[in-house]
């Protein structure tokens, strides 16, 4: 494989990560609850459910999932009641507000495991992200792949996401102090919330 190849792939999976989607609230929503560490554990979750979406296209079973009506729409549907439940989750915290005492709010995102488990989850419960990889990743391959071609075809993916989402959360937590401020953070947990539940529906019901 070329490094043109690499770099080609690179640029498609960043313009992915950079569309807004559910990889994009859940990692801002992290990064402006609980801050940088947070939004860092949230986006090395999405990168590992990159990774392993990479692989398991490689294995052929992103693409009898792409092509079984049954397994897309379960995986579908569970993670739109993933993204709902989220959305809820948010909107409940801005009902309740109280964001004086950030670590009673229930629905928070609170620590780095969960904000791992929230980005990885996220993830790996878009079947979206299957038919991309089954329909982006054998462009960019050999007529003869190794399994090292495709190792590395699934880290250039991760690293990229990665590199992507700890810039975003950089930028949220950057501006943490005005994010968190109580009227601010109760309209964006409506917003995202709001986004959530929305997503949640629109992947349910695509």
């Amino acid at each position: 494989m070329t490094v043109t190849q690499l770099l080609a792939l690179g640029g498609v999976i960043l313009l992915a990560a950079m569309s807004p989607g559910p990889d994009f609230v859940i990692v801002t929503r992290n990064a402006m609850a609980s801050g940088r560490r947070a939004g860092t554990a949230c986006a090395a979750g999405i990168a590992v459910g990159v990774f392993t979406w990479a692989i398991v296209t490689a294995l052929g079973i992103a693409g009898l999932l792409a092509a079984s009506a049954v397994a897309f729409t379960v995986v579908k549907l569970a993670g739109a009641a993933y993204l709902v439940l989220l959305g809820v989750r948010a909107l409940l915290a801005a009902r309740r507000g109280g964001y004086e005492a950030p670590a009673q709010a229930p629905g928070r995102a609170a620590g780095g495991l969960l904000a791992f488990r929230q980005g990885l989850v996220t993830n790996l419960l878009n079947p979206k992200v299957a038919v991309f990889f089954t329909a982006l990743l054998p462009q960019f391959l050999p007529t003869t792949a190794t399994t090292a071609d495709h190792l590395l075809l699934a880290g250039v993916a991760a690293s990229v996401s990665l590199v992507w989402f700890v810039l975003l959360t950089n930028v949220v937590s950057a501006l943490h102090r005005f994010l968190t401020a109580p009227r601010v953070r109760r309209a964006m947990d409506t917003i995202m919330g709001t986004v959530l539940v929305a997503l949640g529906l629109r992947i349910a019901v695509q």
